[in-house]
């Protein structure tokens, strides 16, 4: 690889780690290069960047950024991902892939500056998504009004009810 090209992958990662809410990293060592294709792929439709980039380079990438605390965690061959949708979005894809390929193995994550080991995978992978936090929010605010608009009518409900009992049973007699 020459030094431009180096130079573009360092730049091309440090550009991608600066717009990611979350990131993870996983050791491949096994992986056929079929399967690696695979993850890529499931990588790009769930919201996620990932690159297989050499330790070195990867270390210079993240210098500056908020996953600078992952220098210490590369060792061997590793695939970085990125979620650039949603917090948990390359937590879940490598999750969903690692369920069927044991080869796989999370060796550390980095969440708002912090470091995380890889067990607390699933923690991440579990987040909503953004369509999901914004329903779940719009459930919440939505969830008093529609509390006032059941007691409000209630009374008059009522009422009505009572004046349908009451001319039932005189249609009755």
């Amino acid at each position: 690889m020459s030094f431009q090209a180096k130079q573009a992958m360092v730049a091309e990662v440090s550009d991608v780690a600066t717009r990611a809410h979350s990131a993870v990293l996983a050791e491949y060592r096994g992986l056929t290069a079929g399967q690696m294709d695979e993850l890529r792929t499931n990588a790009r439709h769930g919201g996620a960047y990932m690159k297989v980039i050499k330790n070195n380079l990867a270390k210079l990438a993240l210098q500056g950024t908020e996953y600078e605390c992952m220098s210490e965690a590369f060792k061997g061959p590793v695939i970085l991902g990125f979620s650039l949708e949603d917090p948990g979005a390359a937590a879940r894809v490598i999750s969903d892939f690692s369920k069927s390929h044991d080869a796989l193995k999370v060796t550390a994550i980095s969440f708002n500056g912090q470091l995380l080991p890889g067990e607390q995978l699933d923690r991440l992978a579990k987040l909503p998504t953004r369509d999901e936090a914004l329903s779940q929010l719009l459930r919440a605010m939505k969830a008093p009004i529609d509390k006032l608009a059941r007691t409000t009518r209630e009374p008059v409900a009522k009422t009505a009810r009572a004046v349908a009992a009451v001319r039932d049973q005189k249609q009755a007699a």
